[in-house]
């Protein structure tokens, strides 16, 4: 049986539910020696009305290129591609963030492509939506409605979470309408699984299924610690491992949409890898957790505040790091301008730096997605070679098309491409196959997108 990593939101189907006749119980006992059972109904009767169904609906547009023979019958004037339109519906959910806004936060997933977004409230009532901004590397979107009477949920410092905290899961899976399920926090900080470009998920066994995305994830206080966004399962069915968005994370990407209307990624300006054990071993130290600095590039933030090649970032505001993955997504996730203080081993020696993070721009990076949809979950950035792989999530379109970290793309079919603004203009014009110039180290070879 394969087990794969799927996204929650939900697409409508058509179903019978056969219901079960009703059985009378022995009434439930309020009290045990006089105190009553622990219950988790008074959170969630605060909490629940905060959470909502997303409901999307659009068109899917794809073009496939008309095969030769039918051009040789229908003469120099025949269409090169054929456009292709299939409407599609889907489920999700949201959490509403601030009441007199009408700001609700979902997956970008969620509503990626909708022409029409509705939003079903716990009292029954139903209300368009505006999508205000999303950042598809991160997968969090942002709506608004115009609603009196909401309910909004508060957050919770999700960096303070430790494995074993109690979870509740707060969603709308399989358009039944809003389920309760609860759990614990399974692990911190996980990376490196390619469901996004920007990972460093919560872990839990809380249960959550198709539909859930989106939804939410709190503590026993009822305050926000994530936001839904995917399970690990055979079929995509639930097994006990979700994950979940940081609530910190989540606030730093709507705050940047609310104050700029979109995300400005903050950059640090390094490139390297995950601490291993050859590494560890190399440099004399006990501790396997933290990022190596392959490379400092110049008159970056890191370079500024001292960070050099060789040394292990640890911490980030006095929060510990596990892995590169971590440190990249919570920087990029923090955003331009933001001052932070990392911790660093050089030398056997723990010291700590102040750093102002860059701004990512388009003539640095840019979401490959955005430029070929077979580029998606690679990170690009103009070198004076071509176009560099500056990193390549696990299973996504971008690695399974072969692309390494590190190739630089210098050609596609026989033009050549100077920086990201080129590339992304040929790719447009592109029909059909698309045979990407790639120099790998000292060799050249050809890469065909499909």
């Amino acid at each position: 049986m394969k087990t794969k990593i799927s996204l929650l939101s939900a697409a409508i189907l058509s179903a019978t539910l056969t219901m079960m006749p009703a059985t009378s119980h022995a009434a439930i006992p309020q009290t045990v020696n006089g105190q009553s059972m622990p219950s988790l109904a008074p959170m969630l009767e605060r909490t629940t009305p905060a959470v909502v169904s997303v409901a999307v609906s659009g068109t899917h547009v794809s073009k496939q290129r008309v095969p030769d023979v039918f051009r040789y019958f229908f003469g120099p004037n025949a269409p090169q591609e054929q456009v292709r339109e299939k409407p599609f519906r889907g489920l999700g959910s949201g959490v509403i963030i601030d009441a007199k806004e009408g700001y609700i936060v979902t997956n970008n997933h969620v509503i990626e492509g909708a022409d029409d977004i509705k939003i079903g409230l716990h009292d029954g009532r139903e209300v368009d939506a505006k999508l205000i901004g999303a950042d598809a590397d991160s997968d969090i979107a942002l709506l608004q409605i115009k609603a009196k009477n909401l309910t909004e949920i508060k957050s919770s410092n999700s960096d303070q979470l430790r494995v074993g905290d109690f979870t509740v899961a707060i969603g709308n899976p399989f358009g039944l309408g809003q389920t309760v399920t609860s759990g614990i926090v399974s692990a911190l900080g996980r990376s490196g699984l390619g469901i996004e470009m920007l990972e460093n998920f919560i872990q839990t066994d809380a249960a959550i299924n198709s539909g859930n995305s989106g939804g939410a994830l709190v503590n026993l206080n009822g305050e926000l610690i994530g936001i839904n966004t995917a399970i690990v399962g055979p079929n995509g069915g639930n097994v006990g491992i979700g994950f979940a968005i940081p609530a910190n994370m989540v606030h730093n990407l709507i705050d940047q949409i609310i104050e700029h209307g979109e995300v400005r990624r903050g950059v640090l300006g390094i490139s390297g890898r995950d601490l291993d054990n050859q590494l560890a071993e190399a440099f004399g130290l006990d501790t396997q957790h933290g990022g190596f600095v392959n490379e400092v590039m110049p008159d970056s933030a890191a370079e500024k505040g001292g960070i050099k090649a060789g040394d292990i970032i640890t911490s980030i505001n006095g929060r510990k790091i596990k892995t590169f993955q971590e440190l990249r997504a919570k920087i990029a996730t923090l955003g331009a301008g933001a001052k932070v203080t990392l911790g660093f081993i050089r030398d056997g020696d723990e010291e700590t730096t102040k750093v102002t993070l860059g701004e990512a721009n388009q003539n640095k990076e840019a979401t490959a997605g955005a430029v070929h949809r077979m580029l998606a979950g690679a990170s690009l950035e103009n070198t004076k070679q071509g176009v560099k792989i500056s990193a390549v999530a696990q299973g996504s379109p971008a690695a399974q098309n072969g692309l390494l970290e590190g190739d630089i793309i210098v050609g596609v079919n026989r033009t050549k491409v100077k920086n990201l603004k080129t590339l992304k203009k040929i790719l447009k014009d592109q029909s059909g196959t698309a045979a990407l110039k790639i120099r790998r180290g000292e060799s050249q070879l050809y890469l065909v997108l499909r």
